[in-house]
């Protein structure tokens, strides 16, 4: 049975008194013409926004998508980012209780689960009297577990206040923390007043900036769970004292309406946003996220199914390792070998096996056009290989440093080398940057030329200094000796006999 605060329980009695007078009064003073007019003026606008463009279908050789009344819709492989379907995507419109998912989002990273969520006064009294709630009183609390399922299931206003209020010690600082969030996953058209999305002209996103923010939240496991429960049941604690039941309103969610792989998603209503609502599915691998913004009930459900089969129809999912060929080095001993002086060696670098591209069912992967980019993320990602179709991005690959690549043996303490035990595993695509290979090679041959020049220089130098002294030293010696025999052996005049000399 639905619970309600006990403010409303007190005054039940009187306030089905004045629900009836006024049902009674408006049934006197307002005609039934002028409701089914406007309901048909609604109608007529979801008509009318059939025939808006759909960017996605203006792409060359790309599946044309539906035509929706939406007002703005989407679908985005969340993977890769990839954008299937394009209506009207970064259009501010107001997003109301899809908004929600924004605050869980920022709640699962803030706290834990056991946290216990105390409601306040203004949590409680803040929120318009009839708008979603979980008939949660002043001063009761649950666990952060209790309150994200109370959020996510029931849509419960008073919830999402008494959350923000525990996380950003006040609605508006929140509010702050959601701005900064959207900015951080690359929102562009958003700006957030209050953590339920009831209505404020200052509170909007768009289309794409949900379908970012949807991405991340998916990512979570328990989010996407829990935004995946149909019914939720609350049982008495000691700080809450009720015993109930929440429902989910999304209809694709409860099996209403059937469809195969749904994950989780998100509903939101205010009479000025419309009906607006965040799907999320997954077959063969790929995980769709749809968005669909300003719809009329029960449209927003079928627009979804619609676009979601557009989706897995059309589109499938392309492993990079096992079809690229431009970066393969054809020579690729010069970044690895079969075996070395440390046996048989792994590649310096890798592309990652897991990338994939999503291609329309009707290209090829030689249809892309792709650009490398070193802007990278991971420690041991040295680039990353963007790809497009047709102009569009369609996803991209790593390029990592391989592990253990430099050497396959390990060494002990001791001095003892141990092999490394390696696993059989088809060794992929090796890449390098030529441009700084080249560098680098002229870098260090630059360095060789000059060493190798001034050792030359200095030798020679040397050689002559040497050169030059000995001789003036072999000078001195000889003209040292003929001094000395001067001095010591003067010479002494030969005497020649005559033959008159006595015998």
């Amino acid at each position: 049975m639905k619970h309600y605060p006990k403010f409303y329980t007190i005054r039940k009695g009187l306030g089905l008194s004045v629900l009836a007078f006024s049902i009674l009064i408006s049934s006197l003073t307002a005609p039934m013409a002028v409701q089914a007019g406007g309901k048909m003026d609604l109608m007529q606008e979801m008509e009318d926004r059939k025939s808006l463009p759909v960017q996605s279908n203006e792409v060359e050789n790309w599946p044309q998508g539906p035509q929706v009344g939406a007002q703005s819709a989407i679908i985005m492989e969340a993977n890769t980012g990839t954008i299937l379907y394009s209506k009207n995507i970064h259009e501010k419109l107001y997003p109301a209780s899809t908004t929600k998912i924004l605050t869980c989002l920022i709640a699962s990273e803030k706290a834990s689960l056991d946290e216990m969520v105390t409601f306040s006064q203004e949590a409680v009294f803040s929120i318009p009297r009839g708008s979603s709630n979980m008939g949660m009183d002043v001063g009761q609390a649950l666990t952060m577990e209790e309150a994200l399922y109370g959020i996510l299931v029931g849509s419960a206003n008073e919830t999402a206040n008494a959350v923000a209020e525990h996380i950003g010690g006040s609605i508006e600082g929140f509010a702050e923390m959601m701005n900064q969030k959207a900015k951080e996953l690359g929102c562009m058209n958003s700006n957030f007043m209050n953590p339920s999305g009831l209505h404020d002209e200052n509170h909007y996103t768009s289309a794409y900036d949900l379908a970012i923010i949807a991405r991340s939240f998916f990512r979570n496991e328990l989010l996407a769970r829990m935004s995946g429960t149909p019914t939720r049941h609350f049982e008495p604690t000691e700080t809450q004292p009720d015993d109930f039941i929440l429902r989910t309103h999304h209809k694709l969610v409860t099996g209403e309406y059937s469809y195969d792989g749904i994950v989780g998603g998100k509903t939101g209503y205010t009479n000025d946003a419309r009906q607006t609502l965040v799907t999320c599915a997954e077959r063969n691998g790929m995980r769709l996220i749809c968005v669909v913004m300003r719809e009329e009930s029960p449209n927003q459900f079928t627009d979804t199914m619609d676009l979601l089969n557009y989706g897995f129809s059309n589109f499938s999912m392309v492993n990079v390792f096992e079809n690229e060929t431009k970066y393969n080095i054809d020579n690729a001993d010069f970044f690895q070998t079969n075996n070395d002086i440390f046996g048989s060696s792994k590649p310096i670098l890798s592309l990652d096996k897991e990338s994939c591209i999503i291609l329309p069912r009707t290209a090829s992967f030689e249809d892309t056009a792709s650009s490398i980019s070193y802007e990278t993320e991971g420690e041991k990602q040295i680039a990353r290989i963007d790809y497009t179709y047709q102009g569009v991005y369609v996803g991209s690959a790593s390029i990592n440093l391989a592990e253990n690549a430099f050497s396959s043996y390990e060494f002990s303490e001791a001095g003892e080398t141990s092999a490394r035990t390696e696993t059989e595993e088809e060794k992929g695509p090796i890449f390098i940057n030529i441009k700084k290979v080249l560098i680098l090679i002229l870098i260090i041959a630059g360095v060789l030329i000059l060493l190798f020049t001034g050792k030359s220089f200095i030798q020679n130098y040397s050689f002559g200094q040497k050169n030059s002294l000995f001789q003036r030293k072999r000078r001195m010696r000889k003209r040292g000796r003929r001094t000395r025999r001067r001095t010591s052996c003067p010479e002494v005049p030969r005497y020649r006999g005559t033959d008159s000399d006595p015998l």
